[in-house]
């Protein structure tokens, strides 16, 4: 866990110092801001969301308790230590219910402190590993290669699996398609909601998100207009892409296929990268520009996640050719279904709704199993019985019927033959 950001709100300047002083000391807390004023240090709480907060509430103590509600109703994972002078049992269980972990006695005792500062960093680890969403970006640096079908196909794959929320963003800001593949007309973009990124709250996005139909799948669009995807920062899609990961357990983003700030910035935060590649000569030596970048990006290997897509058995470029020139393995390879998936595409409805039980609906289901964990028993036993079924000689079975020569079983067969 990298260094925590903290906010300190104390009245008193000599108190403040102090707090301020034993943090510098500590070495794991990145101080972002101290304040006297709790309603200024507020705004600054709810556009940074910093993990830990100090909260001095010596005075108006109702204003604080108020606040600190208001904050925790929000960013539920934010530990605030609470202090006063005043130890009183029936202040100590107001501020606990308004959202604070800790209380502490003024003046701050050092020790006191450390003990309460290396609890909170164990807990904030802990929940973080347990309850953070996973962002999984699609990445390709060259376009007409399957990014958004398969950004689409997987996010509603994820959804209907394992039942969680799952957001889907189109960040090709210039020239996304995620509306279009999903024949849907956003009332609100990320353009919107990064304008209004002081206001960013659970309330304020479900609001901003535009439902698929009745699953737990939401998206948010790409700009309508060109010009306001250069208003769009990478610190602003950092900011976003942080909180969202307080929100859904599953983050799912048709990255641009340039190597802009933006795009690196998404890349960086993200969770595990899906390179996404055909099994050609042109497709495999920018897969090897994208993969010698990440090396330079100093990525960790596992991060990259090779995808084949539109991979056909017995190509004059085997699989084993790709792995051995790109010195990476392939993670997943997604079959070779273009009528399909082109018909999808025109309809503007996903594979697994327009044909569920074809071969590359099928592969993004196992592809979403293979990410969540989630099993899908019938899955496995409809293939075997797919394969059973095409084992049995139909035509032996009809002679030997015949030969019983039974009344009932010959009229059965000469209706079938009609």
């Amino acid at each position: 866990m990298n260094q925590l950001q903290m906010v300190v709100i104390d009245a008193d300047e000599a108190s403040r110092n102090s707090v301020i002083k034993f943090i510098e000391e500590l070495g794991f807390i990145e101080l972002i801001g101290d304040f006297e004023n709790m309603l200024t240090a507020y705004d600054v709480i709810m556009q940074a969301r910093p993990p830990l907060v100090f909260f001095d509430l010596t005075e108006n103590v109702d204003l604080a308790l108020d606040t600190i509600e208001k904050i925790t109703s929000v960013h539920k994972n934010i530990f605030i230590f609470a202090a006063s002078h005043n130890i009183d049992a029936d202040l100590v269980i107001q501020t606990m219910r308004a959202g604070a972990r800790e209380f502490l006695t003024k003046p701050v005792v050092k020790d006191d402190f450390y003990r309460a500062l290396k609890k909170s960093r164990n807990i904030l680890k802990q929940e973080q590993d347990s309850t953070e969403g996973k962002i999984y970006s699609i990445f390709s640096n060259k376009g007409g290669i399957g990014k958004t079908s398969i950004a689409t196909n997987l996010a509603l794959q994820l959804t209907e699996l394992t039942g969680e929320r799952v957001c889907l963003i189109d960040l090709n800001l210039q020239m996304g398609d995620i509306a279009t593949f999903l024949d849907i007309n956003p009332s609100f973009d990320i353009a919107y909601v990064i304008t209004h990124l002081s206001r960013l709250d659970e309330s304020f996005l479900h609001s901003s998100l535009e439902k698929y139909k009745d699953k737990d799948l939401f998206i948010l669009a790409d700009p309508p207009d060109i010009e306001q995807a250069e208003e769009i920062s990478a610190d602003d899609i950092s900011s976003l892409l942080t909180f969202l990961k307080t929100m859904f357990g599953y983050i799912i983003i048709d990255t641009s296929s340039s190597f802009d700030v933006k795009t690196l910035t998404c890349l960086d935060i993200s969770d595990y990268i899906f390179l996404v590649l055909m099994v050609n000569l042109p497709s495999i030596r920018n897969c090897q520009k994208c993969l010698s970048l990440f090396k330079r990006l100093e990525y960790d290997e596992d991060k990259i996640k090779l995808i084949v897509n539109r991979y056909v058995e017995d190509d004059e470029i085997t699989v084993e050719d790709v792995e051995e020139a790109l010195n990476h393995s392939i993670f997943w390879k997604i079959p070779n279904n273009y009528f399909s998936l082109m018909s999808s595409i025109n309809k503007g409805v996903p594979i697994s709704e327009l044909e569920p039980t074809c071969d590359v609906s099928r592969n993004f289901t196992r592809l979403a199993e293979e990410l969540s964990g989630v099993a899908v028993p019938h899955l496995e036993e409809q293939e075997e019985n797919d394969s059973l079924l095409s084992k049995i000689d139909i035509d032996a079975i009809k002679e030997k019927l015949i030969e019983l020569n039974l009344p009932v079983v010959n009229k059965f067969i000469k209706q079938q033959e009609q």
